[in-house]
């Protein structure tokens, strides 16, 4: 691979070479690389571009990387990715994509990614989305991941966006049955005329599932976000969904958290915090030597660690 590819690779998937075990490296709408181990399987369509990511079941301590590469100007992609997780597999499985813009024309690059989790299946899911580049073409993302969660299931799904993405719209669905788990963990930065708008829909189907909803997020220059989420308790659960965000300079964010009650045992729970850094917090770390310039710095990079 060239000097871009691993540096796309090192910024989206924190690859500082080609990954073991299983792998699936897709550049500019081709596979560059594949591996697969005795326990997961990795498998173009037929259909439609994309892959099918199988885990064996009871798989353990394994991972899959599918980092996505766009430097092509004026590329549009699109995949559809289906991960079969086994049960009582515990797997942890790093995606993202790197978009780097080096001419005038918009790259682009949607990806849809279903989840299957088995039965006592655990889930650990990493997508980083970045962008870059000299050119003047915008770098555009949309996300969309649904997930499907069987009896006590678990999923932990962290995504981050802090830099160099135009436009995003990441939707996110889910349905869990009895036991089931589902946390997510969402950063996200923007600046300069950007755009990000996120939406979570989790219905909590099964006795006794959970879903804990965390977005964190800072709006710069005149960058514009919007954070829907939306929980449903169709029975005995617990459910909880969280936006904090930090306004600076004449950034907006736009924050709608529901909550739908249809079980008299559903215990749900919204809260939603937006604001600007605080003035004594950065008095009290130029007072440790620091310029105001890196105060900010210091505090964003805690509110979003």
């Amino acid at each position: 691979m060239d000097q871009l590819q691993m540096h796309m690779l090192e910024k989206v998937a924190d690859l500082h070479s080609v990954p073991e075990g299983a792998y699936n490296i897709r550049d500019n709408g081709q596979l560059a690389g594949r591996n697969t181990t005795a326990n997961i399987d990795i498998v173009s369509k037929s259909d439609k571009p994309g892959i099918d990511i199988i885990i064996k079941p009871g798989t353990k301590n394994e991972s899959v990387h599918i980092p996505v590469i766009v430097s092509q100007s004026g590329l549009k992609d699109l995949v559809y990715n289906d991960f079969i997780i086994g049960d009582d597999a515990d797997v942890t499985i790093v995606a993202g994509c790197g978009i780097h813009c080096g001419g005038a024309e918009t790259s682009e690059h949607d990806g849809v990614h279903t989840f299957h989790i088995g039965k006592n299946a655990k889930v650990k899911y990493v997508e980083k989305h970045y962008g870059e580049g000299e050119g003047t073409g915008e770098r555009i993302l949309n996300p969309t991941t649904i997930i499907y969660m069987d009896e006590n299931g678990y999923m932990e799904m962290e995504t981050t966006q802090i830099k160099g993405v135009d436009s995003t719209i990441r939707d996110t669905r889910a349905e869990l049955k009895d036991g089931a788990t589902l946390i997510i963990k969402e950063k996200i930065m923007t600046h300069e005329k950007q755009y990000a708008e996120t939406n979570f829909q989790v219905d909590l189907n099964g006795v006794g599932s959970t879903a804990n909803v965390v977005s964190r997020s800072v709006a710069k220059g005149s960058s514009s976000q919007v954070f829907n989420s939306r929980i449903c308790g169709n029975s005995e659960c617990y459910g909880h969904t969280e936006c904090d965000a930090i306004l600076m300079d004449e950034g907006h964010v736009n924050a709608i958290p529901s909550l739908e009650a249809n079980h008299l045992e559903a215990s749900l729970i919204h809260e939603a915090a937006i604001g600007k850094i605080a003035g004594e917090q950065i008095i009290k770390l130029m007072t440790l030597g620091l310029t105001e310039q890196e105060a900010e710095e210091q505090i964003i990079n805690g509110f979003l660690k």
